[in-house]
């Protein structure tokens, strides 16, 4: 609240009798209310964090905003439904949370503006024109997954230095997905690997994959993370811990949980910047005017514990490098 309306109603208070003073009718009917669409695959941990950063710029819920969130539940083949449900209750701007979101609603409206909360590819994907210049209804933040795949592959490379053959295990129904694991091919020669492509079509499909890299085990495996993966991410994780496979993820969680290490940003690091895009956008900018922003900070997690049952020993570089080593 701002200072002269505290100053106000104590003020009113003082000489009423009251001990708040209350807006106006009038006042409180020339407040717009906005309507802001959320819509993901699956709900992320850190919308708590979006909708905090919201408020923070003015958008509370319940009092000058109305919050349209929407979630497929894991179920992609959901969000076109979802999308047009959220289109056709007219908000003034939707964020789109990953890249099938963000997809399925550029299929529904040109029109509504569309701000993306770390979406991998948005070039890649075709849903802006370029990073600096997007040129339609969509802008937002990017988690620049697709760029960073060579990376986690370094980094992998350097923790287990002989390893030749890496197995990729990616959602193959995501076109995000398939963005990186194309990058990996790409650039994994560089490297001295060989990429051993383990696309999955559904959570049940991780379980025949594991089956087959237990029967021609790889050197180490990067795992693409999203709502299919992590549907199976303890029984994958259990599998790479027992079959003695280092593994990297994108996000930090999955460290924690067991992975070798993980390399990326934080979404509830993101969130914030995706709210600065709403409020520009209801303050009246235009989404092809607003560059796509990318991440100012990347994690790096070390799991020695993993590292110890695994028999590697982590390089001092990587570990004075990490932002967070787990013991």
């Amino acid at each position: 609240m701002r200072r002269r309306d505290v100053i106000a109603g104590v003020v009113f208070a003082a000489t009423s009798g009251y001990a708040w003073a209350q807006p106006s009718p009038a006042a409180a009917a020339e407040e717009k209310t906005y309507r802001i669409g959320i819509l993901a695959e699956r709900k992320r941990p850190s919308e708590p964090v979006l909708l905090k950063a919201l408020e923070a710029r003015g958008y509370v819920e319940g009092r000058n905003a109305i919050i349209l969130s929407r979630d497929a539940d894991g179920e992609s083949s959901r969000l076109p439904a979802l999308a047009a449900e959220l289109v056709g209750l007219k908000p003034d701007v939707i964020i789109a949370a990953g890249g099938p979101a963000a997809e399925a609603l550029k299929a529904k409206t040109a029109v509504i503006p569309i701000v993306l909360w770390g979406v991998g590819d948005p070039v890649g994907l075709g849903l802006v024109a370029s990073i600096a210049h997007p040129g339609g209804n969509i802008t937002g933040v990017t988690e620049l997954s697709t760029e960073l795949t060579p990376k986690r592959l370094q980094l992998l490379k350097e923790i287990v230095p002989s390893a030749k053959r890496v197995a990729i295990l990616w959602n193959a129904t995501d076109r995000s997905m398939d963005l990186r694991a194309q990058e990996a091919v790409h650039v994994a020669p560089a490297l001295g690997l060989t990429i051993v492509p383990c696309p999955v079509h559904d959570a049940d499909g991780i379980d025949t994959i594991l089956t087959s890299l237990a029967a021609d085990p790889p050197d180490a495996v990067m795992v693409v993370t999203d709502p299919m993966t992590l549907r199976k991410e303890r029984t994958t994780l259990n599998f790479l811990t027992s079959h003695g496979l280092p593994s990297i993820y994108e996000f930090r969680g999955e460290a924690r949980a067991g992975a070798l290490l993980s390399y990326g940003p934080d979404m509830a690091d993101l969130a914030p910047i995706a709210a600065d895009y709403v409020d520009r956008i209801l303050k009246g900018a235009s989404p092809d005017a607003l560059p796509v922003e990318l991440p100012t900070r990347y994690y790096l997690l070390v799991n020695r514990k993993t590292a110890t049952q695994l028999g590697i020993t982590v390089p001092t570089d990587i570990l004075i490098r990490a932002d967070e080593v787990i013991e």
